[in-house]
């Protein structure tokens, strides 16, 4: 077969592989895997440096497909090129259990980078894999030795670069002239509403243009050759990201759906698609169906990736044995290892040692950052109210994120999906809404960034109710796989960050105040380890055996003990518990939280927050002193005051459960 009608046929087994799955599904997106079969073709078959028996080869180029409804266009090429994705994989598209969901998600379907669907994640995702790139390579390539070489590539759709995220990342890689950023703009001019002449009328070329990429045009997706070149001018731009244009036409090849917006979130029909096949020569209408010479061409691809791969470790070779050092540091990083003696150096904090726990992070956190060399990150233009500078760090460790917030939480995704770093990020707690999506992608993820949210509640104070979150605790704790740690004073930061670390399978949230609080004295109460169990109790009544149990988290900590200590000199039995994180707590048998929190006994939670976390722990009878109106302006102890979180009210509350209960013993 002739060398054009060989590749013309593979760009239609990917365009009929996609609509037969989305029709035998009978949901999907199959007009954008359809306009995009050819750029998917060139890349794959020109472009792209992977290997489909390794999928995890260090150096390998990374591929995010931001508009991740077109994810048949993935999985075809993924199954095609050779990955460890079958064709009865592509059978099962969107089925219960299968390796091919609606949408794509990572550490489930072999060659997927990045889970994606929200629209503008991937591309935040990409951003944040060619940070660590251009991040790895001068920290660990030495001349004749580039180990850390490799490209990544984006692919968004109308709907990516409307979403504001688009605008956050694409902003910041401008800005840091990540020359090894290639992104691809699918511009069909077709929404689920309808033509995108409705809602978009920007310029999208000067707009990346003015954040400084360098931005081509290619006016036909189907022009292999013009596809070819633009891709290998992008990879000759080093101190620009690249954003090459592409004019498709949705659902091309349907005689009825071409251009429309039917073929953007729906199946063709039965009939339609029949009449595209045979629009499109197809040799048979059998679903499915993979011609041998199609895929023969296709899998061209394992025996060129294993070549490259094999190339690439011949260079490994040598620079392990040139640079032994740098090379087993690498490959801990990369495999996640943790260096002997990380947290030797972490600060203890005494009774002396008043502070906000925001401070007591900026502390944790420089006395780790020698030990840790792979822990990079900043914050949302707030690293001096965040503590989050490394100091003396420099540039490679201190990130200035600027004030990009949803932009930030997803870079931050790239850079962990990328491997080799262990980053964090900052803002303030009520700012975590403009992250939030990112947060739950991390999570369903099950990756493990960590976020140092400060200034935690109303004791913010004087910037009032639009900075003093209320309702943030309760949300971020609703999202599965999401750690959320409120410590109670600096040596329980001490323990969060140690816990940060050392967590796996899932975000971590450092949720910490602006104000000064207590340390509380260790000699006298329970040691701050408690925190890795969640909750730990901190002060008990004589013999374990308290009337009533009060608990709190943060600040209010400082409350409980307060309340205890007065009911306590009452001659009442009292049990006080920190509970710092929620998580951690309902992890532990169910032995020992009845020792932290006894079965029967009544009991008092406060946290300077909305209460809907705290019902499951309180019981039925107990109480809980939250807050279910929004704050206000004020000296933070004005707003406590008026609020009614104070060691007073705590004592009124349990007095209260006493007067009402009954005698456990």
């Amino acid at each position: 077969m002739e060398t054009r009608a060989l590749e013309q046929l593979c760009i239609n087994t990917v365009r009929t592989l996609a609509k037969d799955a989305v029709q035998q599904a009978e949901s999907g997106h199959p007009g954008t895997a359809m306009a995009l079969a050819p750029l998917a073709y060139v890349l794959w078959q020109r472009h792209l440096r992977y290997n489909p028996a390794n999928p995890d080869w260090a150096d390998r180029d990374r591929f995010v497909l931001s508009c991740g409804h077109a994810c048949m266009l993935l999985y075809s090429a993924l199954y095609l090129s050779g990955y460890d994705l079958t064709l009865d994989d592509i059978k099962q598209f969107r089925q219960w259990g299968s390796r091919t969901p609606g949408h794509s998600e990572y550490g489930l379907t072999p060659g997927v980078e990045a889970t994606t669907g929200p629209l503008g994640q991937g591309t935040g995702n990409a951003v944040g894999m060619a940070i660590a790139e251009a991040q790895l390579a001068p920290l660990f390539n030495r001349p004749g030795h580039q180990i850390v070489d490799h490209y990544t590539y984006f692919l968004a759709s109308d709907g990516d670069l409307m979403e504001g995220i688009s605008h956050e990342a694409c902003s910041l890689a401008g800005h840091l002239k990540l020359g090894k950023l290639i992104g691809f703009y699918d511009d069909n001019h077709i929404t689920i509403d309808g033509d995108t002449a409705l809602t978009f009328s920007d310029d999208t070329a000067k707009r990346f243009e003015a954040y400084g990429w360098h931005v081509q045009r290619v006016a036909d997706g189907n022009d292999l050759h013009a596809l070819d070149s633009a891709i290998g001018a992008a990879k000759g731009v080093a101190d620009q990201p690249s954003l090459i244009i592409v004019r498709t036409h949705i659902a091309w090849g349907s005689p009825h759906k071409q251009d429309s917006a039917e073929a953007h979130g729906a199946p063709l029909g039965v009939e339609e698609v029949k009449l595209t096949k045979q629009n499109l020569g197809w040799p048979t209408l059998e679903p499915f169906y993979v011609p041998d010479e199609a895929l023969a061409q296709w899998r061209r691809a394992r025996e060129r990736g294993a070549r490259l791969e094999a190339e690439w470790r011949k260079t490994w070779a040598a620079y392990r044995q040139a640079h032994p050092d740098l090379a087993a540091e690498l490959e801990r990083r990369l495999a996640g290892r943790l260096p002997d003696g990380w947290d030797a150096a972490l600060p203890a904090f005494g009774p002396k040692d008043a502070q906000a726990t925001r401070a007591a992070s900026g502390k944790v956190l420089n006395a780790m950052a020698p030990k840790l060399p792979e822990l990079i990150g900043g914050s949302a233009d707030l690293a001096g109210s965040n503590n989050t500078d490394i100091k003396g760090g420099g540039p490679g460790r201190n990130f200035h994120f600027g004030v990009r917030e949803h932009g930030m939480a997803a870079v931050v995704n790239g850079i962990l999906l990328h491997r080799g770093f262990i980053p964090f990020c900052g803002t303030f707690l009520i700012f975590s809404d403009y992250m939030r999506p990112s947060i739950r992608l991390a999570a369903l993820s099950h990756l493990r960034p960590i976020y140092v949210f400060t200034h935690d509640s109303i004791g913010l104070g004087e910037d009032g109710p639009t900075h003093q979150p209320i309702e943030q605790l309760a949300a971020l704790r609703a999202i599965p796989n999401m750690t959320v740690i409120r410590p109670a004073d600096a040596s329980e930061v001490v323990e969060a960050w140690r816990a940060a670390i050392l967590q796996k399978g899932g975000p971590v949230a450092l949720v910490l105040t602006r104000q000064k609080v207590s340390v509380v004295d260790r000699s006298k109460y329970a040691p701050a380890a408690g925190l890795h169990r969640g909750g730990y109790v901190l002060a008990d009544a004589p013999g374990g055996k308290p009337e009533v149990v009060l608990m709190g988290t943060g600040s209010e900590v400082e409350l409980v003990l307060g309340a205890y200590e007065k009911l306590k000199a009452d001659g009442r039995r009292l049990r006080a518990v920190s509970m710092p994180c929620l998580e951690y707590f309902a992890q532990q048998a169910q032995s020992y939280r009845d020792s932290v929190l006894p079965p029967g006994v009544p009991r008092v939670a406060i946290e300077a927050a909305a209460p809907q976390s705290w019902y499951r722990w309180v019981g039925e009878g107990g109480t809980i002193l939250g807050i279910e109106r929004f704050g206000a302006s004020a000296p933070y102890q004005r707003v406590y005051q008026e609020l009614g979180l104070t060691v007073d009210r705590v004592v009124d509350a349990a007095q209260r459960l006493l007067a009402t209960s009954r005698d456990p013993r």
